[in-house]
């Protein structure tokens, strides 16, 4: 584990809310000189601590407006079973996050897609189609109340 001093987590904590400033901005926003800001960015993004900085766009507004939450129940859930069904979701776009969980379902996935029929042709594709899969519970969002993706930095 990274160890992180006060003003690396200033860096994280402002960059959790906007990723888009200059090197200038950030090191005014967190107290620092430009040079010492960039190099501790470069340093944090080395190890890993900033895994990627992207833009998060509005499902609705690029054609992705359905968001359905699924549970997937493996027939055999030996660890090759487990790889084996994290390696064909991670080449599916609309999976946006994929998480092995315990107890229940072995694997949550979110996914974002435009609507039923695309999620009908996922679910054929991704679900029906694999032997190993024994049960799939679909959720579909009605509202999106709350969703950050800020890490909360002790």
């Amino acid at each position: 584990m990274t160890i992180l001093d006060e003003l690396d987590k200033r860096i994280l904590q402002v960059l959790q809310v906007d990723a888009s400033l200059s090197n200038h901005e950030l090191a005014q926003r967190v107290h620092a000189s430009p040079p010492t800001c960039l190099r501790r960015v470069s340093r944090l993004r080395k190890e890993g601590v900033i895994n990627k900085q992207v833009a998060i766009l509005s499902p609705d507004k690029v054609g992705a407006g359905l968001t359905a939450i699924v549970e997937i129940t493996l027939d055999h859930q030996a660890t090759e079973y487990q790889i084996h069904f994290e390696n064909l979701v991670a080449n599916e776009a609309a999976v946006q996050q994929c998480y092995r969980v315990s107890p229940g379902p072995d694997f949550v996935l979110v996914i974002q897609v435009a609507d039923m029929t695309a999620y009908h042709a996922l679910a054929h594709r991704l679900f029906a189609t694999q032997a190993n899969v024994r049960n799939v519970r679909s959720f579909f969002s009605i509202t999106r109340s709350k969703f950050e993706t800020q890490i909360v930095i002790a």
